[in-house]
């Protein structure tokens, strides 16, 4: 089973290292969309967005810290969800849907994310260090 954990946690990651790379590479135009999204300072917002990611999805890859890791992406997945994918205050039914598979998507990913979370700190054998919490 550990083998498929460890699976679990590389496909995991991915999307977050990928998603924070994005965040750390691209700034000025990922700061642009979340400022139209009403977040105060968008690029310092980006920016810390990207270290969350980035931080999270290491400690979850690497197995150091995991707990701490699924954490800080809970940290970063709920608000994203609530801030940048607010379906509700959508007008236009398939900018609607859209957003709403989006925010659907950050709240199953971080449910995913406390799986994780759990997981960490029920078998540390599965970790190269054990839980901090």
């Amino acid at each position: 089973m550990e083998i498929v954990f460890l699976i679990a946690r590389i496909l995991f990651a991915a999307l977050f290292l990928g998603s924070a790379f994005a965040h750390l590479t691209q700034t000025e135009a990922m700061a642009g969309y979340a400022g139209s999204k009403g977040v105060p300072q968008p690029k310092l917002a980006t920016q810390a967005a990207g270290v969350l990611m980035l931080v999270g999805a290491l400690s979850v890859l690497l197995g150091v810290w995991g707990d701490l890791g699924s954490l800080f992406l809970v940290a970063f997945l709920a608000p994203t969800a609530v801030i940048m994918h607010n379906f509700w205050k959508e007008t236009d039914a398939t900018n609607k849907e859209m957003e709403m598979v989006q925010f659907l998507k950050d709240v199953a990913l971080a449910g995913a994310a406390l799986a994780f979370f759990v997981v960490f700190r029920a078998d540390p054998d599965l970790t190269i260090t054990s839980s901090l919490f």
